[in-house]
């Protein structure tokens, strides 16, 4: 019988604990944030249990899409300025919350056996150092590839060398190529570079041969209150440490 009444008082208790609702937050986020961005929401969901953040990384120009065609993104950060005016231009955006967050650079590099030397002058043939081929986001609308197309453009490299460019789906896809050997060089953000031991850094784009690296990001239309929440965090001095940490600028 005493067995009987711990038995039911254990079962009373467990069915009086109140339950917490959790709202789920879903963040499309540029790949070359992936490191940096999946520290910090480890650590929002870790403080915030009534809140969980989920993330999907791709190519700023791919999750742009994918929202206008329907996906139920709540939050999303861009690689650039232009993906998230797409989204704007089509009030799929909550204009009042879009500012920028993150800045970046852009790096010239080469697996780490690599012999090669460049000199970042218009004078210097880089087409003529290259043996294979050169990878780079997709310059006709991967934030990286289009920065990397701006600075080849006013180095006055880009007419000898696009014959050898290759194209990729995202920044991390171009620095697992130069990883591999598959590609001669690369152009990727200083932040992918700096989380690999593959590669090494040949030289940095000079931000006067580019537009400014800009990562703006907003909550969208269909955001619960939550994402807010979570938005407002990503500017906590936790949350920017990491970004610093990761080699991000914070526009804070």
């Amino acid at each position: 019988m005493k067995n009987y009444l711990f038995k039911f008082l254990i079962i009373l208790i467990l069915f009086s604990q109140p339950v917490v609702a959790v709202e789920n937050v879903l963040l499309y986020a540029a790949a070359s944030t992936r490191n940096a961005i999946t520290e910090v929401t480890n650590l929002f969901n870790k403080e915030n249990p009534t809140i969980k953040v989920k993330v999907s990384f791709a190519s700023s120009s791919t999750l742009a899409t994918q929202i206008n065609a329907g996906a139920p993104a709540h939050v999303y950060i861009s690689a650039n300025p232009k993906w998230m005016d797409y989204l704007q231009k089509r009030h799929l955006i909550i204009n009042e919350s879009r500012h920028d967050l993150l800045q970046n650079k852009i790096v010239l590099i080469a697996p780490s056996d690599s012999l090669m030397t460049v000199e970042m002058t218009k004078e210097f043939d880089l087409s003529k150092k290259l043996k294979g081929k050169l990878c780079l986001g997709e310059p006709s609308h991967v934030p990286v590839g289009i920065y990397a197309k701006q600075a080849l453009i006013s180095l006055g490299w880009w007419k000898n060398i696009k014959s050898q460019i290759v194209g990729t789906k995202d920044v991390r896809a171009a620095l697992v190529f130069v990883e591999r050997g598959e590609c001669d060089a690369g152009i990727v953000y200083s932040t992918d570079a700096s989380v690999s031991k593959k590669i090494k850094i040949l030289a940095n784009f000079s931000e006067d041969t580019h537009k400014p690296i800009i990562y703006p990001i907003s909550t969208l239309a269909s955001a619960p209150e939550a994402a807010t929440t979570f938005v407002q965090y990503l500017s906590s001095a936790q949350a920017q440490e990491i970004f610093k940490k990761y080699g991000f600028s914070t526009t804070q």
